[in-house]
């Protein structure tokens, strides 16, 4: 049997790429988490009303990057995923479509069919998702798998037991191998927060993955709890604002792990908006990774819209 166009490269040993990292590693912050709480805290009593709720969650549902990621998914079930993110609401046609579909690379052919004529993404889970517990040549044939297979984006897990251990180059050079293995697909690399030390940690990591290639940082890979908490992300919303201030370059931010709810989703975007500004209140810069946000957001905009929730079961699971 021929061997299939993926296995096509050359050395799978990962290249030595990282520069010295003790300078960026000394510039990194101490996290003050009293005042990130209490800033926090004021976020989370605002609210949004009327016209504003509306379009907050028009925007959320925007930026939601649809997912399925089990053991037991089929190619049926990616299709019908695939279908809902084209056609959210039948009774809402102005409704946008979510940013993505974000799937296993088994079923990224699958996925990139059945979106062939919508503007969706398609992101592919990779390097091991969710342990990241592999040799680097199992997460460069899973990568580029995915590559070959015709994902646009590319979600990664970093090796948090080297992190952990304070081996920084390898987790720089493992980054920066596979962001280099991307081509055009955009690279997302999620630490899995809920296995992180401390807020100091979890932004060592943020400066870290950006300075390696990072086009966006993700928190958790949704699997362990706790995951997207409002410190962590405004600890990583903190790195992408010291990162644009210093290079102005803009680097995408992706929360995932317990957002299941529209209130907590528009908070994240009050959270954004206050630290980032308006620019990164786009798919292109902010995404939501998710699998039950959708629905709530859609229950909270038709009781905007008429005043009155509709069962759940008006709104298809997958």
């Amino acid at each position: 049997l021929s061997k299939p166009s993926f296995l096509n490269f050359g050395s799978m040993q990962p290249k030595h790429t990282s520069p010295d990292l003790s300078v960026l590693l000394k510039s990194v912050p101490p996290i003050d988490q009293i005042g990130e709480q209490e800033r926090i805290s004021k976020i989370q009593t605002r609210s949004l009303k009327g016209p504003a709720k509306l379009q907050g969650l028009r925007m959320a549902l925007s930026m939601i990057d649809l997912t399925t990621l089990e053991g037991k998914d089929t190619p049926s079930k990616v299709r019908q995923l695939c279908y809902k993110a084209q056609n959210l609401h039948c009774q809402s046609p102005e409704l946008p479509t979510v940013a993505a579909v974000c799937v296993y690379p088994t079923m990224v052919g699958v996925a990139k069919k059945a979106l062939i004529h919508s503007s969706i993404k398609v992101a592919s889970v990779s390097t091991a998702f969710p342990s990241g517990q592999a040799p680097f040549e199992v997460k460069k044939l899973d990568t580029l798998y995915a590559i070959e297979h015709g994902a646009d984006e590319i979600d990664m897990v970093i090796s948090r037991g080297h992190f952990l251990a304070g081996e920084y180059n390898y987790v720089f050079d493992e980054i920066a191998a596979i962001k280099a293995l991307c081509g055009t697909a955009r690279l997302k690399v999620i630490f899995e927060t809920g296995e992180l030390d401390s807020l100091d940690q979890v932004r060592r990591i943020s400066d870290l993955a950006i300075a390696a290639g990072a086009d966006f940082i993700k928190t958790s890979t949704g699997k362990i709890q706790p995951a997207a908490t409002f410190p962590v992300v405004y600890t990583m919303l903190g790195a992408i604002k010291d990162h644009h201030d210093r290079t102005g370059q803009m680097i995408g931010m992706k929360p995932a792990g317990g957002i299941s709810s529209s209130k907590i989703a528009l908070q994240h975007l009050l959270l954004v908006k206050e630290v980032l500004g308006d620019a990164w209140l786009t798919n292109e810069w902010y995404r939501f990774g998710a699998s039950s946000l959708a629905n709530d957001l859609l229950m909270q905009y038709q009781k905007q819209l008429t005043g009155k929730y509709q069962s759940a079961s008006y709104f298809s699971i997958d």
